[in-house]
């Protein structure tokens, strides 16, 4: 007798299904998952040096950038966010000073969450940017990316 081919192995009809299942629970909850408003829009703090608004930095699942920048910027920075696709608001505003956005990967949803804040110095206004992940460890630089594309606009 000939062994079995794959597509008539019960077992492996049964291991494939579960293995689906599991893959689509994992993309259910990564883009159905609540997102608190009070944990992700939490002040950022302003310790870095200030530098040119393109020197971005890059962390562990982020980056991001201090500088000195006019008045309006968190207003600008704002609009151009939420023409990104698959980006819209989650907590604050330009006129709180505050403002975070989530931006989801277009093929698995997962979410970035990007916060900016603008602060008044003894120099003039700070913009500070920080953008980082939710899942995972690395985000293949797509958060300094992110901040570069929208800096570039401002």
């Amino acid at each position: 007798d000939l062994p079995l081919s794959l597509g008539q192995d019960p077992t492996m009809k049964t291991g494939a299904l579960l293995f689906i299942l599991l893959l689509a629970g994992i993309a259910y909850y990564i883009r159905l998952a609540p997102s608190n408003a009070d944990e992700w829009n939490a002040a950022l703090p302003a310790t870095g040096p200030l530098t040119d608004c393109t020197r971005i930095t890059a962390e562990a699942g982020g980056a991001s950038v201090s500088c000195a920048a006019p008045e309006n910027a968190l207003t600008r920075l704002d609009v151009i966010a939420l023409a990104t696709p698959r980006t819209r608001r989650l907590a604050g505003s330009a006129q709180d000073g505050r403002v975070t956005w989530i931006t989801r990967s277009k093929l698995w949803g997962f979410p970035d969450y990007t916060t900016a804040q603008m602060t008044q110095t003894a120099t003039g206004p700070r913009l500070d940017i920080h953008a980082r992940l939710r899942f995972g460890r690395s985000d293949t630089g797509v958060n300094a990316a992110r901040l570069r594309a929208w800096i570039s606009q401002l």
